[in-house]
């Protein structure tokens, strides 16, 4: 694993690698070699799963599901 494993990150610490791992993501998938974005997908992907692990009941915006995306795309004429 590369990083602190984030089961041991407070809440402060693992939404501060989360901000930076997701502003880093555009970067690594353009210029980053496979093995950089290998990485990159298996670090976002612990430190997302402990995300939700900690906020399994997190809000959801109704404009992010399915239904919501439906209900753009009709109001839109689409």
């Amino acid at each position: 694993m590369t990083g602190v494993d984030p089961s041991l990150l407070d809440d402060q610490q693992l939404m501060k690698e989360l901000e930076t791992i997701h502003r880093t993501r555009h970067d690594t998938l353009l210029h980053g070699s496979n093995d950089a974005l290998r990485t990159h997908n298996e670090r976002m992907a612990q430190l997302e799963g402990e995300y939700l692990r900690r906020n399994p009941r997190r809000p959801v915006s109704q404009g992010r599901t399915r239904a919501g995306a439906r209900e753009r795309q009709s109001e839109g004429g689409s």
